[in-house]
């Protein structure tokens, strides 16, 4: 398996924003593109990206299998959404483990939770997707979408080998049609890939993020 960065090292918080300030599309508004309902919320933010991340997420879906569509989860997430859930999960973590202090609380929740200032989702960059039949069947993945490290054995990792061959054989094909488009993976979510933001900027050795915070929908305004 692959050395895991976690989103909670340092050295991703070093990486500079230089905040291009592209819009955020509504992937319901693209013919090519299926988003799930299932995270839907009333603003609508969980079906929108960032304009480059929308137009790779198309290139990428024409370099499947003629029988094979992406079904797209969750793209652009709030702010404020994404503290509450990275709080949650650190207090979940001291509640279970009394001993451990802050930072290895912080830690072990960034494994499935991104800390909220460098959090993918929160830019606009980051899509969480699953594969689907032409006919709407979603395909054999190993895991559901989100499924926690804990609650899967670790399974919900990308390289995870305790998984059928069909199902690795259905991951192999989604990853490697998005990293021909540029996207790039947070190994322990399969789901999870992303351009343009911090992660991607320290993974591809870019100089700079081009996507920063924004805040919510109704401004649609990068900081």
């Amino acid at each position: 398996m692959r050395e895991i960065v976690f989103l909670s090292d340092s050295r991703i918080a070093e990486v500079p924003v230089k905040e291009c300030g592209e819009p955020l599309v509504d992937l319901r508004t693209l013919e090519a593109i299926r988003v799930d309902p299932r995270l839907a919320d009333e603003a609508g933010a969980y079906a929108h990206l960032r304009q480059s991340v929308a137009d790779r997420l198309v290139v990428a879906q024409t370099r499947l299998p003629r029988e094979l569509r992406f079904l797209i989860i969750e793209g652009y997430r709030p702010a404020g959404l994404q503290r509450r859930y990275f709080g949650s999960a650190v207090a979940r973590q001291r509640a279970a483990h009394p001993g451990w202090d802050d930072a290895r609380a912080r830690v072990e929740a960034s494994r499935y939770v991104s800390p909220p200032e460098v959090a993918p989702h929160v830019t606009g960059g980051a899509v969480d997707l699953t594969l689907r039949s032409a006919g709407g069947v979603e395909l054999d993945m190993g895991t559901a979408v989100n499924a926690t490290p804990p609650e899967s054995d670790e399974n919900c990792y990308t390289d995870a080998t305790a998984i059928s061959a069909e199902a690795r054989s259905n991951r192999r094909l989604m990853g490697d049609a998005l990293a021909s488009a540029g996207f790039v993976n947070y190994p322990t979510e399969w789901w999870h890939w992303s351009f343009g933001e911090r992660y991607w900027a320290f993974l591809t050795q870019s100089r700079h993020a081009r996507y920063g915070l924004v805040e919510d929908l109704s401004t649609a305004a990068p900081r």
